[in-house]
């Protein structure tokens, strides 16, 4: 693990308004990240955890306090200003695969690489290295609904990775799995991520992933409490 904090939160809020009320999900989240750290976040459902996560891959703005990655404020970027950060420096993994349907394997590996203009001639080959090494060589020419939900996450992992993020966001990535197969998922995620040397932050319900994170952090209440490694 690195010593360099890649993603931090000082004093991070976030309040909805309801019914003319306002309800607070996050209350003063003060939390640093490492370089290719894996942090787990657990809570129960509506705790909170999606709307970290979030704030930290700057799909949302916090009601107060900061987001700082690599040493730079993202809350006052503007939504044109979002986007990139989040084409330049996170990796997805969502519960739901997200694959674009009328594109091949390949093709939706390469989609993220034409938007941050990172496509070359090396683009193919690593495309196909991440495959191999997720056990999905032979689904290059693929598409979506041709696979498995255990493939498809899998093709998911290799698009979070394949441009090179400065972290990787799960939200709930094993959610869809039944538990075998989810196992299986998590144990490459967490394999594959380190390999790459990226940063990993992954919310879940799943206490498969106590004994191989390098950190768990719970919300309860709006708030987040360190657990230890292994808790």
């Amino acid at each position: 693990m690195g010593s360099d904090v890649v993603i931090e939160t000082r004093s991070l809020c976030k309040s909805y308004v309801s019914g003319g009320h306002a309800q607070s999900v996050l209350s003063n989240v003060d939390m640093r990240v490492h370089a290719g750290e894996f942090v787990v976040i657990l809570g129960r459902s509506g705790s909170g955890k999606s709307t970290l996560l979030n704030l930290l891959g700057a799909m949302d703005r916090p009601t107060a306090g900061e987001v700082v990655v690599k040493g730079e404020s993202i809350v006052e970027l503007d939504e044109e200003g979002r986007t990139l950060f989040r084409r330049r420096h996170v990796g997805f993994v969502f519960q739901a695969y997200n694959l674009l349907p009328t594109l091949t394997v390949e093709e939706n590996l390469l989609l993220p690489l034409e938007l941050n203009g990172q496509e070359d001639q090396g683009s193919r080959a690593r495309i196909g290295d991440l495959l191999e090494r997720l056990g999905i060589g032979d689904k290059v020419g693929a598409f979506p609904d041709e696979l498995s939900g255990g493939e498809r996450q899998r093709v998911a992992i290799a698009r979070a990775l394949i441009h090179r993020p400065s972290f990787v966001i799960a939200d709930e990535p094993t959610g869809n799995l039944d538990l075998d197969t989810g196992r299986q998922v998590l144990n490459l995620l967490d394999r594959l991520t380190r390999a790459e040397g990226r940063t990993l932050i992954m919310a879940t319900h799943s206490e498969e992933v106590i004994g191989i994170a390098d950190r768990i952090l719970t919300i309860a209440d709006g708030r987040l409490y360190e657990a230890g490694p292994g808790s």
